[in-house]
């Protein structure tokens, strides 16, 4: 495989595993098109192309050698240093999953995913759509000053193939969980923590204390509607949308991670908060990933807090 057939391949795993389904996600590109072609052609020069057939521009390719890959090194967050060891080793391509580059400042651009997903469960689209716009705002504001081209420009220099992965692999561990929450159906929040447990990345994760965590709520606690909304979509929410998504039934939600303000506000609308964990989940979204390049032959050597787990059956 080239850079570009893998960059294609996680696009198209990110609108397949996208809890939107792949008809809106499709829609959604559509709608940017039809504004594409109204643009004069002043504003057609500084449009970026990729958004035709992106849908997840936090994930792109920041340097492409030209050169085949046979073997790729893989990590949660990737730089120079990452970039180095990998020259050392001789791979062919490096995969990051958290945005580095352009893909940085389009995190925000991800987010309105959740103003979907939360409307699947019942908030308003409206409401949804007006608490992630101030919310978007903020985080754009917030990656703006970042040095977004350290690292892109330190694989151009060492010329090596490299790309990011992010909203595509976080979908996919968004979906893992949905279907093991709809499969298992626990009722009190003691079993989601039970269930999650059971998964190889966070059974991993609890050795070193990083399991999954109650935020919000008791172990004894039923379970009422239970709400996979803070896994993809960039980042964060508004924490405004908890008393939002109490009125709409939910009364848990499964996150990857959680800031105080967020938390206070999830305890105030009475909705229990379990968290799964931010790089244990990463895990499953790049593992699920990669066990689509391992299918395709390509090796995989782990980096950066990545505990590589294939799901592949193993060949005799």
């Amino acid at each position: 495989m080239d850079l570009r057939e893998i960059y294609k391949l996680a696009i198209e795993f990110g609108i397949k595993n996208d809890l939107r389904g792949e008809k809106e996600v499709i829609k959604k590109l559509e709608r940017i098109k039809g504004q594409y072609d109204k643009l004069s052609m002043e504003e057609k020069e500084s449009f970026d192309q990729e958004r035709l057939t992106n849908p997840f521009m936090d994930s792109t390719i920041h340097y492409d050698s030209g050169k085949k890959v046979k073997t790729v090194m893989a990590g949660i967050d990737i730089d120079a240093g990452e970039l180095l060891i990998a020259k050392e080793l001789g791979v062919d391509a490096v995969i990051a999953h958290h945005p580095v580059g352009k893909g940085l400042s389009y995190l925000d651009d991800v987010m309105h995913l959740q103003a979907d997903v939360l409307a699947q469960y019942g908030v308003p689209i409206n409401v949804a759509e007006s608490l992630m716009k101030i919310r978007i705002s903020e985080v754009s504001r917030s990656v703006n000053p970042s040095n977004h081209f350290k690292s892109p420009m330190a694989a151009q220099n060492l010329k090596i193939n490299f790309l990011n992965v992010h909203t595509p692999a976080d979908n996919a561990v968004a979906t893992f969980l949905k279907n093991l929450i709809e499969k298992k159906n626990p009722e009190y929040v003691g079993e989601i923590i039970e269930l999650l447990e059971s998964v190889p990345e966070y059974k991993e994760a609890k050795k070193y204390g990083l399991g999954p965590t109650l935020f919000v709520g008791n172990k004894e606690n039923r379970t009422g509607k239970i709400a996979v909304t803070e896994i993809t979509g960039g980042t964060e929410g508004s924490p405004k949308m908890y008393e939002k998504m109490a009125n709409a039934g939910v009364g848990t939600i499964i996150a990857m991670h959680q800031s105080e303000k967020h938390r206070e506000a999830a305890e105030k609308a009475h909705i229990n908060v379990v968290i799964a964990g931010h790089i244990s989940s990463d895990n499953i979204g790049v593992n699920l990933f990669l066990d689509e390049l391992e299918k395709r032959g390509i090796g995989i050597i782990p980096c950066s807090g990545l505990i590589r787990v294939s799901r592949n059956k193993k060949r005799k």
